[in-house]
């Protein structure tokens, strides 16, 4: 057994011992055992008012990482080893930003103010700028919505950068596989998945077979539609016969083509939905965005 990791035990040893000196019911604190797998820490973070991590040295700069998610003034308590209130200190976390983490420690982090709510749609600003073009965070909040995805789902997102960090957020027991066709791409992909904190993105180059294998298998495809849609749409019913898909267009041509393809390869309950966005300039002027149409379907 590693003397480096939490037992249940320890871990419910410890919830008890924060339960009882902040005088808080033990469901109001959200757990997250990081020693042996990396986990979406930032955004749970930001999205719950009591965390406690039970960490080790495989993450030693996890201080600083929040830090540099703008949790400088959030209190933290940090722990020392199995026993329950050894060596517990209080202080901000921008006290201790250069604190590496040398072995097994729990952090209780807390900011009351936080807002225990996800937010579909992530503004564009947030993003990492690189070379990719973002769709408008109120039409990402749209496709969120088609995508219905749950906390524990495996879904394949292509060429759709936004999409997958806020769907790796909502599936945060899941795995988002991210197709990423060029090296601009891909590289603005990992930049977003450091930046947010999500860690249960795997990249990769294209659907292909070599590309996809050991990966899980997706229950739904969200495709941003190129010259390849066909051969994704047939590489994907390669791993999983019952895919469901979601195509993403602007293009009217592409469009038509989208169903033919789905007839080809049996794709059926089709349905068309094409979203219109218009927002007040400087001027007070309305002013329409690009209107995408959505193609979902599943064999």
């Amino acid at each position: 057994m590693n003397d480096n990791i939490y037992s249940g035990t320890d871990m419910l040893e410890w919830l008890g011992f924060f339960s009882d000196k902040m005088d808080v019911s033990p469901e109001k604190i959200k757990m997250l055992n990081i020693c042996t797998k990396k986990k979406n820490v930032l955004p749970t973070i930001e999205t719950h008012k009591r965390v406690m991590l039970f960490a080790n040295e495989t993450t030693p700069d996890i201080l600083f990482q929040f830090w540099e998610a703008g949790f400088g003034e959030y209190d933290i308590w940090i722990g020392d080893g199995n026993i329950p209130g050894v060596n517990v200190v209080h202080t901000k976390v921008k006290d201790v930003l250069n604190k590496k983490l040398k072995g097994m420690t729990v952090i209780f982090i807390v900011n009351e103010n936080t807002r225990e709510s996800y937010r579909l749609g992530i503004r564009n600003e947030f993003f990492s700028a690189g070379t990719v073009r973002y769709v408008g965070h109120e039409i990402r909040a749209v496709i969120m919505s088609m995508l219905a995805i749950d906390v524990q789902d495996t879904i394949c997102i292509v060429s759709g950068e936004s999409i997958v960090v806020e769907a790796a957020i909502v599936a945060s027991e899941g795995t988002i596989i991210a197709v990423e066709k060029d090296k601009g791409s891909m590289r603005t992909m990992r930049d977003n998945v450091e930046q947010f904190g999500v860690h249960n993105v795997e990249i990769v180059s294209d659907t292909s077979e070599s590309s996809m294998a050991g990966k899980p298998v997706p229950r739904l495809a969200f495709i941003v539609a190129s010259e390849t849609l066909e051969e994704d749409i047939k590489n994907l019913l390669a791993i999983n016969p019952s895919m469901q898909f979601i195509v993403y267009t602007l293009e009217l041509d592409v469009l038509c083509n989208i169903k033919s393809i789905f007839e080809k390869y049996n794709i059926k309950n089709t349905e068309t939905v094409q979203i219109s966005i218009s927002k007040t300039d400087s001027n007070s002027v309305f002013v329409a965005q690009p209107s995408p149409w959505l193609v979902s379907g599943e064999v």
